[in-house]
């Protein structure tokens, strides 16, 4: 007989006790969980906000993540997001829908997830505040909150001809753990569990983007879709063409050959088309001491006939597309 609490069981008062009780306070909260709302400081009289949901069975399998991985990815997809923008991350809500037959166990290591992805990825942000409802599958809903601390935010739209295009993180490895898990040759997935790992749990690189910031940069955003659309997305709200060099990606094509070879796959695929590294693009100008974290790997040309250019050739604007994958 299965005796585990359930959310159903315990109510939702119960479950957001055991699940507020798990969490990191946030440095910047004057009022935490508990009250209808929270209240976060914002020194420099603005802030940027964004928002993200995860849908079971769309974004995410429960017989390849667990309650502590999409905790932990739930944060690192939004502060990603926070970061692009120069900020630094400081709050985030979080709404749960779930079956009321989901074990309070799997609640309390999805809180788990999120309190250690805010303490390794920004230390001193934190969640203050969300909602648990029951649905027929599990549904994920953050919105993340940053400070600019006195710097103008980095938009997409900011990027000059001459600019020094440069990213930070990893490329294509999340693409790969993705494509281990759907070959579902369990060898493989063992053997590159590195890749797996990046897939269930991103590092992206939330620091360096203040610090991209703080050198000049004129354009950024997160890599969630993939290089090659990400990087259009850039071309076309700066009005520019993006020429990536691919001798510059070929150190990110080398770490995934063995893995690509193990599935039959590319790994140049992975790099330019594969999304969930959430890494930062950046654009620099051509005089800037550019932030160790970033790897030049092109530069801004006027705009022609091809948003991005893989050298001289046009590259497809392929990726992770929300609404059609």
């Amino acid at each position: 007989m299965n005796t585990a609490e359930t959310i159903g069981s315990l109510g939702e008062n119960e479950s957001l006790k055991r699940t507020i009780s798990r969490l990191n306070a946030s440095e910047h909260a004057l009022v935490g969980p508990g009250d209808d709302s929270a209240v976060i400081s914002a020194p420099d009289g603005r802030f940027v906000v964004t928002t993200d949901t995860m849908i079971e069975g769309h974004d995410f399998r429960l017989d390849w993540s667990t309650g502590y991985d999409l905790g932990w990815k739930a944060v690192a997809s939004n502060i990603a997001d926070v970061a692009a923008m120069g900020a630094a991350p400081t709050a985030l809500v979080v709404a749960v829908n779930a079956p009321a037959s989901t074990e309070i166990h799997w609640l309390e290591s999805f809180a788990d997830g999120l309190r250690d992805a805010c303490e390794r990825l920004a230390p001193g942000c934190g969640v203050v505040g969300g909602d648990l409802a029951a649905s027929e599958q599990i549904m994920i809903s953050v919105a993340a909150h940053g400070s600019l601390e006195g710097r103008e935010p980095v938009l997409r739209s900011g990027a000059q001809v001459g600019d020094i295009v440069a990213v930070a993180g990893t490329l294509g490895r999340a693409a790969a753990g993705l494509a281990l898990l759907q070959s579902a040759n369990r060898d493989a997935i063992s053997a590159y569990d590195a890749l797996v790992d990046t897939q269930r749990r991103p590092q992206p690189p939330i620091t360096s983007g203040v610090d991209a910031a703080a050198a000049g940069a004129t354009s950024m955003l997160d890599l969630s879709d993939g290089l090659a659309k990400d990087a259009a997305r850039i071309a076309k709200a700066s009005g520019v063409t993006i020429q990536i060099d691919r001798l510059q990606l070929q150190g990110f094509e080398a770490v995934l050959e063995e893995a690509a070879r193990a599935i039959e796959a590319s790994e140049f695929d992975w790099v330019i088309g594969g999304g969930e590294d959430h890494s930062l693009l950046a654009t620099f100008p051509s005089d800037a001491v550019i932030p160790r974290a970033f790897k030049p790997i092109g530069v801004v040309l006027p705009v022609g006939h091809a948003p991005v250019m893989l050298g001289a050739n046009p590259m497809p604007e392929y990726g992770w597309d929300s609404v059609r994958d």
